[in-house]
């Protein structure tokens, strides 16, 4: 059976939620507790507002249905919701993930908020509707929040058809995505001339390239920003192998270098939400502290890079 079609057999699944269930004890509850709210930015074309940190799914959700991946998937998710989470990003192109992230979404409580995103990536457009109506059954949404443009795949065919979905109300937001430096002078063209509600690309500490492009930008035209690999892969990580996170951290909050990383990409005016992927649950609960407390200044801000830049 095809990896990115099959569906998660009832069997297989109902073991997932056995051992889900019996790991609830275990489960880290809400990092700040329910009395502090999370960081949230504002889409400058609703005002509506969402937490600063997301989910991203690429790899980490591309599984089968091995019942004990299944149960740690699904306490990723219960500690993403727990604390505050609420954009999940999806695309066709990252396997089994709609499909995995659907079904996983049933068992988890606390859900009310999910902001659902995925995208479309194929050509022509019988082939983007067909693609996007699959997506949707997979995710188990009967509206999504976000469609996007998957690395600008025949965006000129499949943009009139997201435009109509959103004025029938089976979309609310529409983007384009990129990654990795990848066609970055074809998305500035595109933002300047079409009304496009997300962006997504690349943006981390140690590659800052769209600090003179697009993140401007989009602050200009009021374009929201999905922001991809924050950890560069986990190449910042070892970048600051056997490094002690300075003492000064605590004034903005922060626990790790993995808070340090998250903190300084949505601490930029022009970012709207950041989506690190994980499988683990520890890795969530840390991602999901960057949620909480205060954000870096911009003095703090040169601080890190300046830091950063002479380990």
């Amino acid at each position: 059976m095809n990896n990115t079609t099959r569906e998660i057999s009832r069997r297989h699944f109902m073991q997932g939620l056995g051992l889900l269930s019996a790991g609830m004890a275990l489960m880290p509850q809400s990092v700040f507790g329910e009395s502090r709210q999370a960081n949230k930015h504002t889409i400058p074309s609703s005002g509506e507002r969402i937490p600063v940190i997301g989910m991203g799914t690429s790899r980490t959700f591309d599984v089968g249905d091995d019942s004990a991946i299944l149960a740690q998937l699904a306490q990723v998710l219960q500690v993403f919701f727990d604390n505050g989470g609420a954009v999940i990003d999806s695309s066709p192109m990252y396997g089994n993930s709609e499909t995995v992230v659907g079904n996983l979404l049933k068992t988890i409580s606390n859900k009310d908020q999910l902001f659902a995103a995925t995208k479309v990536w194929t050509y022509g457009k019988q082939s983007g509707i067909d693609q996007m109506q699959q997506s949707m059954q997979r995710m188990g949404v009967g509206a999504m929040d976000l469609m996007q443009i998957h690395n600008l795949r025949d965006w000129k065919i499949h943009l009139p058809t997201l435009r109509q979905w959103q004025q029938e109300g089976r979309i609310r937001y529409i983007g384009i995505t990129t990654s990795h430096g990848r066609s970055h002078s074809d998305l500035i063209q595109i933002m300047r001339t079409e009304q496009l509600d997300f962006v997504q690309f690349t943006y981390n500490i140690g590659n800052r390239t769209v600090e003179d492009s697009l993140l401007p930008l989009a602050a200009d035209r009021g374009i929201a920003t999905l922001i991809n690999r924050p950890y560069q892969r986990g190449t910042l990580f070892r970048s600051v192998k056997g490094q002690a996170l300075p003492e000064w951290t605590r004034e903005f909050d922060c626990n790790s270098w993995g808070q340090f990383f998250l903190k300084f990409v949505v601490s930029h005016p022009a970012v709207t939400c950041v989506i690190p992927a994980t499988s683990k649950v520890h890795h969530m609960t840390d991602n999901m502290a960057a949620n909480f407390g205060k954000l870096p200044s911009p003095s703090m801000r040169k601080r890190m890079l300046q830091y950063f830049e002479r380990l």
